[in-house]
């Protein structure tokens, strides 16, 4: 009876052991026990002399080296108790303890409208508006405390603000202390008062003012350990200091991690500036009376022919993702509406591991039909490229310095109007150069780039239009030169030496293109449903497709496509 009142005993100790305010009760409990196990054990001890078994003396010790253990915790915890209270008791009384701490999760409960929320890049206007107290949200880019200080950079997107910290009348130690124990990354909401300061903050995009914090909340703390800082992330890649750090962040670390790395400063600005290269497409074919449509990402057929497509099931039969939507740019024009563009994912199936190929990338394509000449549509996409180009110039110079801070870039030059070479003179540069290329021979990525230079050096732009493409090398429903077989009315765009741009007068009559198709052995079965899409009457027409990644990398001056694919998907990789 004793052991089973002992056994009680110590389930009860334990629960107690588990809170704070009842630790000295679960010790003294615990020393309970062990008087009652010592007598448990004389008359287990007399009854297994007497009855032989040795089980309950086993069952004794097993029930002891509980009681023992849990006696142990308790004392532990009773001391830990203390030292806490010990050390609360030498800081002193904590008076700001309703001013800071994790806040409640957000489940919409509550409103908060009383807090006037101001953007951190907005500060300076504010504060000539005359607000001296102003709520910021934001992540802790960097901390450090110093006697009773903490001096917090809050960054909000792009934009940094020194936060001061300091204990006074109405911040205890506590705050401060808690205040530099917040994780870097970690969002949190400050009140506090905006300060002029009299010498420049250079380490913020807010430097002639700073916030002492009044109050400090953390809304969603981020993990200790960071698989990457942000400040290694951002650090230029081509620095001259000696005495500046050479920490890097390569690029797996930084795609395998991309949330983190999208968070950077060069990164914000790259993808605010793509949103404007579509912005700008947008507008611009806009006012010039194109339409915008959207075309299926699944087709029966390949777009554009050939092995490089990705095959999907579509429940009994087999579908392919669209490599391009020229089929469907076509038969708008076929359909009246005249001039027609379209935004959306193309997705190629090449075994390409380079710096400029993705597998999935943002297609900017254009169709247009014309009176009686293919140059009324080049003009056009010249035109529209040139004002993108003064559209990124005038309203991104922002972006395009924060990237030029970490990446170092030369300022992308174009000519108004764009310059424009035939096919056959550029092959003339290139031999004046010592290249030996033939005439109907397609150009080599390494010969695109020679070829960008030459032009840069010889007519100072980095944009440049190829025009008459040897027909051998082009889709078979590119439009043959009337005046000269070998030659083709296609077109090239190139940005710093590398194609941006592939385009053409399309065949737009059935029987010639049915020709075209069979000169090139295409199954003409496969393509019967593009084929008789000309068949209603189709005016000529021509067009292009552009693809928005590479724009991107070429304007700003980046060497690898998957900077401006903010999740880039290539042969050997499908996450995150």
């Amino acid at each position: 009876m004793q052991l089973i009142k002992c056994k009680y005993l110590l389930r009860f100790s334990m629960k107690l052991l588990f809170s704070d305010a009842k630790a000295e009760l679960s010790f003294n409990l615990c020393k309970k026990i062990t008087k009652v196990y010592n007598s448990a054990t004389m008359v287990t001890e007399e009854s297994t002399i007497n009855n032989n078994e040795g089980q309950s003396k086993n069952a004794a010790k097993k029930l002891a080296a509980k009681a023992e253990k849990a006696a142990k915790r308790a004392e532990k915890t009773a001391a830990e108790k203390k030292q806490k209270e010990n050390v609360e008791e030498a800081v002193g009384e904590d008076y700001s303890k309703d001013k800071y701490g994790q806040s409640k999760l957000i489940q919409s409960g509550e409103k908060h409208l009383e807090r006037n929320f101001v953007p951190v890049d907005q500060l300076s206007k504010a504060a000539e508006k005359g607000s001296k107290t102003v709520w910021v949200r934001g992540r802790i880019h960097t901390s450090r405390c110093k006697g009773k200080q903490c001096f917090i950079v809050l960054r909000q997107q792009s934009s940094t603000v020194q936060v001061l910290i300091s204990v006074n009348d109405v911040i205890s130690k506590q705050m401060v202390k808690f205040s530099g124990s917040i994780a870097r990354e970690s969002i949190v909401d400050i009140h506090a008062n905006i300060v002029k300061v009299e010498q420049k903050i250079e380490s913020c995009t807010e430097q002639n003012l700073e916030l002492h914090g009044l109050e400090i909340y953390v809304v969603s703390p981020a993990k200790p350990q960071l698989p990457l800082q942000i400040e290694d992330a951002s650090r230029p890649e081509k620095n001259d200091d000696p005495d500046s750090l050479k920490i890097r962040v390569n690029q797996d670390t930084r795609l395998d991690n991309r949330v983190l790395d999208l968070r950077t400063p060069a990164n914000q600005a790259i993808f605010r500036l793509e949103a404007g290269v579509c912005k700008l497409f947008r507008d611009i074919l806009s006012k010039k009376g194109f339409v915008e449509i959207h075309t299926p990402k699944i087709i029966s057929a390949a777009s554009e022919g050939g092995a490089n497509v990705f095959t999907v099931s579509y429940f009994k039969e087999s579908a392919y993702l669209a490599q391009s939507p020229q089929l469907y740019k076509q038969m708008a024009i076929a359909a009246d509406f005249d001039r027609v563009f379209t935004v959306g994912a193309v997705f190629r199936a090449e075994d390409s591991n380079t710096h400029r190929h993705l597998t999935e990338f943002v297609g900017l394509d254009l169709e247009m039909a014309f009176k009686y000449h293919y140059h009324e549509v080049l003009d056009t996409i010249a035109n529209t490229f040139t004002e993108m180009f003064k559209g990124l110039r005038d309203n991104y110079a922002n972006e395009i310095a924060a990237v030029g801070n970490q990446y170092n870039v030369e300022p992308f030059k174009f000519l108004e109007p764009p310059l424009r070479l035939e096919f056959h003179q550029g092959v003339q540069m290139l031999r004046e150069a010592g290249i030996e290329t033939g005439d109907e021979e397609d150009l080599s990525t390494p010969n695109e780039k020679l070829l960008g230079r030459l032009v840069k050096a010889k007519y100072d732009t980095d944009f440049y239009i190829l025009d008459k493409f040897p027909l051998a090398i082009r889709p078979f429903y590119t439009m043959p030169d009337p005046n000269n077989p070998k030659y083709s009315n296609s077109y090239d765009m190139f940005m710093r030496g590398e194609e941006i741009l592939s385009g053409a007068q399309r065949i737009h009559d059935p029987d010639y293109l049915v020709e075209r198709a069979k000169h090139h052995e295409i199954d003409i079965s496969k393509i019967a449903a593009y084929i008789e899409a000309f068949r209603f009457g189709c005016p000529p027409h021509a067009g292009g497709g552009i693809g928005m990644e590479r724009v991107v990398m070429l304007y700003l001056g980046l060497d690898n496509i998957r900077k401006t694919s903010m999740f880039p998907r290539d042969p050997k990789r499908l996450t995150p």
